[in-house]
């Protein structure tokens, strides 16, 4: 599976307000895996930095002054094909970075994205109810390295490394990018001509069990009490 986590910084808030993207990052995944290949681009927003804004990201309107703008060829749809049909991974992407985004598409006339996104910031409130569920807390929790964002603040490429990390942990952690389907040189055509799923090897021997002498005969004394019609009653004797 392929996904792209990805960034924006912004003037502010809302495009209908009249505030625009001034930087995007994104990070490829592929089976949950970091693959190394990025998209980055600062962006001339046209208009002037509100100080909020820039004691956020730290991008001054001089600065962005000689950047390309959104809908040149080398922004906007070069990011367009790195997407691609990609699943989408943000934080507070579906309430801020693809309204955003799509927001700036349109107004370029451009494709608006409609690719399936994965918000992480719904998803660790799920997982973790009640406890911050910022980046930042979210790096601390699972002791993602943010010394690089407290000396040079966010970064629209550098949140999106962060957070690619934040999601593999999110979703797995050391398990994240391992992939477990069979080659198809392991299926075994079938009588129509058909490739059908090979039959699962068998162990050698058996595992050995792991449960403790107190613990088994707890569990046949409380099979003894469920009675003769019980299902693992007749499970034990058949």
């Amino acid at each position: 599976m392929r996904q792209i986590v990805f960034d924006l910084e912004t003037t502010g808030f809302k495009f209908s307000e009249g505030h625009r993207i001034v930087e995007i990052g994104a990070v490829e995944l592929i089976n949950g895996a970091v693959t190394g290949r990025n998209f980055h681009s600062y962006i001339n927003p046209e208009r002037d930095m509100p100080i909020g804004a820039y004691q956020v990201h730290g991008l001054s309107a001089e600065f962005l002054r000689d950047k390309p703008l959104f809908a040149d060829p080398d922004v906007a749809p070069t990011f367009l094909e790195f997407v691609g049909d990609a699943e989408l991974i943000a934080h507070n992407g579906i309430g801020f970075d693809l309204p955003f985004l799509n927001d700036e598409l349109g107004a370029a006339r451009l494709k608006r994205l409609d690719n399936v996104i994965i918000d992480t910031l719904h998803l660790a409130r799920r997982k973790f109810p009640g406890a911050p569920a910022s980046l930042d807390a979210l790096c601390s929790r699972f002791g993602i390295d943010t010394s690089t964002r407290e000396r040079d603040g966010h970064g629209a490429l550098l949140d999106s490394r962060l957070l690619a990390a934040v999601y593999i942990e999110l979703t797995g952690g050391a398990q994240a990018g391992l992939d477990f389907k069979r080659e198809d040189s392991e299926d075994t055509p079938s009588a129509d001509g058909r490739k059908a799923r090979a039959p699962a090897r068998q162990r050698p021997r058996p595992l050995g069990s792991l449960a403790t002498a107190e613990e088994k005969a707890a569990h046949d004394a409380f099979v003894e009490e469920l009675g003769d019609e019980s299902v693992w009653r007749k499970t034990a004797v058949s």
